[in-house]
């Protein structure tokens, strides 16, 4: 024993471990690898500090599991309450057959027993999950503490809010109905707040009648509630740790195929670099010094070239921003199918089991009571009546019920969303045209197009004839054509007045789309734009040419990591914020400009009076 003692505290070790994202630091992390009888394999345990700032993997350990069992705990809390205020045991109805107690064949388990297995299961299963969680952060795969967002907070006290709710209402009606057992109650108060209503259960007195007012319209808004914080903390799990894994692996295929500049093609031309570079992304450096060879630009023509070589790179980063989005939505919708698919079959499993041997119930049966009860009609020809029955139709239905609103949700961002689409479409062609809809079917048609656009001209003048000239203040850009390339590579002929005047059009224009639904999604001719309008504050128009000779019109790359298509904001904000503080740098530099000129003025003046009150007189000379 005092070998293996110290043959255990010897292999207590301080591994030091440089961190590959903070710059070769040095972080002691505590090792801990226990003797075993085969040394290749041993446990090396890392117990990581909370701000090493090394990436975190194991993302459904470290944030999912503690959820989970922050959100299941309350349910087991509440099975065990009615598990330990009922009877485990009754006689044995022959109209309601149970499954036999032990050796007694006169008494069955009661609903109380099965009360207590579920609650057992639950706290089984989350103290395993928690002990995954807790292996990972021994594996040093992420730091002790993680921070709460706010949804994952809500929906932590709105879980615990909800059971209280169903718990405590379960208590008042068993008060109310004497008939009724906790155990009854509860599964009653479960029925009535998920609006499913079977009809074997009611109130069974006029005081009951009125609590059911404003409990159940409590209990839906809790529930309602609580759903919508699932959801909303499932969309931010799968952002995270999904979409965003599914937008690297494109842009690194896109990356991969693209051949942009001189260093990525130097790269390309060693075979034995291929296989290396196929695996990760090129750094921006790379990028950015490859980009200052190509934009080395002495004329108009160059510049426009270099101008489509930049929008071929934003087309690509575009189509990657339409596939994540439609990757999100039925990743999402996929998810929901599949969690409804289990529970509706797996649910159908457990009630043909509970409810085969007191109503006989078959499994299409089972499966035609599961799905009535997740879309919560409840005809109420099917109900449970088990004693083993009705506990797992409150654990079932309070995650299934939840899990067909998600998944309705999920149909509205997709499948109801084509069907919009297609109504919308066909309204358009037949009973409620919409303007402009006949555009793409006469445009092939040159003829018919021109001798239509005349008669519109000619209606249009006409019309202004009998209008008048126009008074009061003229939106400029309201009708102004969106700019091509060759104005864009025009800009740099424009005097600092002139973009100026341009900043404040574009800032009201950004101003407009901010309300804007779906948000607006701006091209690459009105990114180029805009990018001149936020450079050009910063520096006198010589050295903006100079650095645009250099670097060009955009600042970053729109395939890296520094684009703006990468940021959390819509583009409406980000062009927004970014042209309101190029006109914050333009109005003080021109506040320095103009103290300038009146302090120079200023000296002049004190000079010439200086002048003037030291002059000899004629008579003294």
């Amino acid at each position: 024993m005092g070998d293996r003692g110290s043959a255990t505290s010897s292999n207590v070790t301080d591994r030091v471990k440089a961190s590959p994202h903070n710059g070769g630091d040095v972080q002691p992390a505590k090792t801990l690898e226990p003797a075993v009888a085969n040394p290749n394999l041993q446990w090396k345990f890392r117990m990581r500090p909370d701000d090493d700032g090394e990436p975190q993997d194991w993302w459904f350990a470290s944030t999912a599991i503690p959820l989970l069992a922050a959100t299941s705990g309350p349910l087991a809390n509440v099975m065990s309450i009615a598990a330990l205020i009922t009877s485990w045991r009754n006689q044995y109805d022959p109209e309601n057959p149970g499954v036999d107690a032990l050796s007694r064949p006169e008494q069955t388990y009661s609903q109380g027993y099965w009360h207590a297995v579920i609650a057992a299961v639950l706290y089984l299963l989350s103290s395993m999950a928690l002990m995954i969680n807790m292996l990972g952060y021994f594996l040093g795969h992420y730091p002790q503490h993680f921070e709460l967002s706010d949804e994952q907070r809500n929906l932590i006290l709105q879980t615990m809010m909800f059971f209280v709710w169903l718990a405590g209402g379960a208590g008042v009606f068993t008060r109310l109905d004497s008939g009724w057992q906790y155990v009854d109650a509860l599964y009653f108060c479960d029925v009535t707040i998920l609006t499913v209503g079977f009809g074997d259960f009611h109130p069974l007195n006029d005081t009951s009648r009125g609590l059911i007012f404003p409990y159940s319209v409590g209990g839906i808004v809790i529930l309602g509630l609580m759903v919508s914080s699932i959801r909303k903390f499932a969309q931010e799990i799968s952002h995270d740790n999904i979409v965003k894994r599914h937008v690297e692996k494109r842009r690194a295929r896109t990356i991969d195929r693209s051949v942009s500049n001189a260093v990525e093609l130097e790269e390309r031309q060693g075979a034995e670099k291929i296989k290396e570079r196929r695996h990760r992304l090129p750094s921006n450096r790379h990028l950015r010094t490859g980009m200052k060879q190509l934009r080395r630009i002495g004329s108009q023509k160059q510049k426009i070239i270099l101008l489509q070589e930049e929008k071929d790179r934003f087309d690509a980063m575009r189509n990657i921003q339409q596939s994540t989005s439609k990757f999100k939505k039925y990743s999402a919708l996929a998810m929901s199918v599949i969690a409804f698919g289990l529970l509706w079959c797996v649910g159908a499993v457990g009630f043909w089991q509970a409810e085969q041997k007191s109503q006989g119930l078959s499994y299409f049966q089972a499966l035609y009571f599961c799905y009535v009860s997740l879309l919560t009609i409840g005809y109420g020809d099917l109900s449970p009546s088990s004693n083993a029955g009705k506990p797992f139709f409150i654990v079932w239905s309070l995650v299934a019920v939840p899990t067909m609103t998600i998944l309705i949700s999920d149909m509205g961002d997709t499948v109801i969303a084509s069907f919009k689409r297609g109504t919308f479409t066909l309204a358009d062609w037949t009973v409620l045209p919409k303007a402009g809809v006949w555009r793409a079917l006469l445009e092939p048609h040159p003829r018919i197009w021109d001798w239509l656009q005349r008669k519109v001209a000619e209606a249009e003048e006409e019309k202004r004839v009998a209008q008048g000239f126009p008074t009061g203040p003229v939106d400029e850009d309201r009708d102004a054509p969106p700019p091509t390339i060759k104005d864009i590579a025009g800009l740099d002929r424009l005097d600092e007045q002139t973009l100026a005047r341009k900043l404040g059009l574009a800032i009201r224009k950004i101003a407009k789309d901010l309300s804007a639904d779906p948000p607006r999604m701006y091209t690459y001719e009105e990114w180029a734009e805009y990018t001149r309008l936020i450079r050009f504050s910063r520096m006198s128009p010589a050295e903006l040419d100079e650095e645009e000779d250099e670097q060009g019109l955009i600042e970053w790359d729109w395939i890296g990591e520094d684009s703006p298509m990468m940021a959390e904001k819509c583009e409406s904000e980000w062009l927004l914020d970014r042209l309101c503080e190029s006109l914050d740098r333009y109005m003080r530099m021109h506040t320095q400009h103009h103290k300038k000129g009146r302090s120079g003025r200023s000296r002049r003046r004190s000079k010439v009076h200086f002048s003037q009150a030291y002059t000899k007189p004629q008579h003294l000379e």
